[in-house]
């Protein structure tokens, strides 16, 4: 057929151009298509490496040379099985009667994949099975047979009908049902239906949201670009609810002459919500310095740097990783930023971050990332409720240092990317208490959209996929007394 094996392949495999199947093709080594092989080393790379499906699948597209709408399938095969993980093995091990943790990697992940077209794509199943037996042929050889027993016993039923045969029942053991039908970690699902008040029916919108593949958001930096302009150059459509956002309908953001200029930058509506809330309240006195105490990647500074511009304020953006703080200084160049490759603890001792010195304070602190499980839907498995005590201990430090940071009247605004209450309401009032700053909330909703619906009861702000189309950004605005 002419084909070529691209640099990628491995073990002697050939990477098929096209679907069309020919018996000729069967004889020497395993044929694969190419958006199946180069999905299947993404999602490989994912449990091999630990590495980042958006980091890892754009390197093997682009190696693989796959564009258009086999890229799509690749994307789409990639992060489909990595989002119903949790089902996908266990169903896996019911039609394999062996924990799927028993099964080679290899063909594990290649199972999973298989699975995944069976259950939730429109492939026919016979293309389905017979595709991922390649696969398998390909990557774990002497597993054909299993591996096509194995997935025939998948196409028996429906997803439906196998969460049915195999979650619990909900009345008896509602989060065991929801985590196995939804694919989430049970103490995910815990953590989520906590933050909404206990209702099993809301947290089910969110972890149905979470498995849907989130929409591209871009941030128009305010004096540069026009939201509307944006949208019009991108065929696009302006945001909801942030003044800056324009959404995407597809296609690969990155390559975007606005992105590529520095006019917009890729950012999650929600970020977009919390930045602009910090800049928007109002603050007694003057209004130049402004600080983000945790500045990598550079998204929220590029907003607050873009805003700072436009009323004659500088922005400090403090980053403790090298490689993250070059990222900051490549997403704010041309904007009044000065990046700083330290520790944010350091407040009172680094001599470029006084203590009282600050009119504005971003804190936007690592956290378990329970917030952005749709665009990084890996995060859900690697996550453990133990990873809590040291990000929460953390989170506190450098909120207490940007208290410190902040002069009498200035702002300080306490961002996660996570709705658990231990890394939001817990960690703000504990921090704000142990630190010895006096300190006042501000009602965060006043600083957001007019109309905005499901905000709650103030002061803080915790926004959801399913209510607002955002990650799970949470906020709380303090004003030092």
């Amino acid at each position: 057929m002419g084909t070529r094996c691209p640099r990628r392949c491995r073990g002697g495999v050939r990477v098929r151009e096209t679907a069309a199947r020919r018996s000729g093709e069967r004889r020497g080594r395993p044929m694969v298509d190419r958006p199946r092989y180069a999905a299947y080393e993404a999602v490989a790379a994912v449990h091999r490496d630990d590495a980042y499906a958006n980091l890892a699948l754009p390197a093997i597209l682009t190696d693989a040379g796959l564009f258009g709408r086999d890229a799509a399938f690749a994307t789409e095969l990639t992060y489909g099985t990595l989002r119903h993980l949790g089902t996908l093995d266990a169903i896996l091990t019911d039609a394999a009667g062996r924990d799927v943790q028993r099964i080679d990697p290899p063909v594990r992940d290649a199972l999973r994949i298989g699975a995944y077209q069976l259950l939730h794509t429109r492939v026919p199943a016979h293309a389905a099975v017979s595709s991922t037996v390649d696969l398998v042929r390909a990557v774990g050889q002497g597993a054909t047979g299993f591996a096509n027993a194995v997935l025939r016993e998948v196409a028996t039923r429906d997803v439906d009908e196998w969460v049915t045969r195999l979650a619990p029942s909900i009345d008896s053991d509602p989060v065991g049902h929801l985590a196995l039908a939804y694919s989430h970690p049970q103490w995910i699902v815990r953590a989520f239906n906590e933050a909404l008040g206990g209702d099993f029916g809301e947290t089910t919108r969110l972890l149905i949201e979470d498995n849907e593949r989130p929409p591209v958001h871009l941030c128009a930096r305010p004096g540069l670009v026009d939201p509307v302009d944006l949208a019009d150059e991108v065929g696009g459509a302006p945001g909801a609810f942030s003044p800056y956002a324009v959404y995407l309908a597809g296609g690969a953001p990155g390559e975007l002459a606005a992105v590529a200029d520095g006019r917009a930058h890729v950012q999650d509506e929600g970020s977009q919500l919390v930045a602009n809330a910090l800049a928007l309240a109002p603050v007694d006195g003057p209004d130049g310095r402004w600080l983000d105490l945790c500045a990598g990647p550079g998204g929220k500074s590029g907003l607050l740097g873009a805003l700072a511009a436009q009323r004659d304020a500088r922005l400090t953006a403090v980053e403790v990783a090298e490689h993250r703080a070059r990222l900051v200084a490549g997403a704010t160049r041309g904007l009044p930023v000065t990046v700083l490759n330290t520790d944010g603890r350091l407040v009172g001792t680094e001599p470029k971050l006084p203590e009282e010195h600050f009119d504005r304070v971003l804190v936007d602190a690592p956290c378990t990332g329970l917030g952005s499980l749709r665009r990084r839907p890996e995060s859900r498995w690697r996550r453990q409720p133990s990873d809590l005590s040291a990000l929460t201990r953390l989170q506190r430090e450098l909120l207490a240092a940007g208290l410190r940071a902040a002069r009498p009247g200035g702002l300080v605004a306490y961002v996660t990317c996570s709705p658990h209450t231990v890394e939001t309401h817990v960690t703000v009032t504990e921090a704000a208490r142990r630190s010895g700053v006096p300190v006042d909330f501000v009602d965060a909703r006043t600083v957001l959209p007019a109309g905005m619906p499901g905000l709650g009861d103030g002061p803080t702000v915790q926004l959801w996929p399913h209510r607002h189309g955002t990650d799970a950004m949470f906020l709380a605005l303090l004003r030092r007394t």
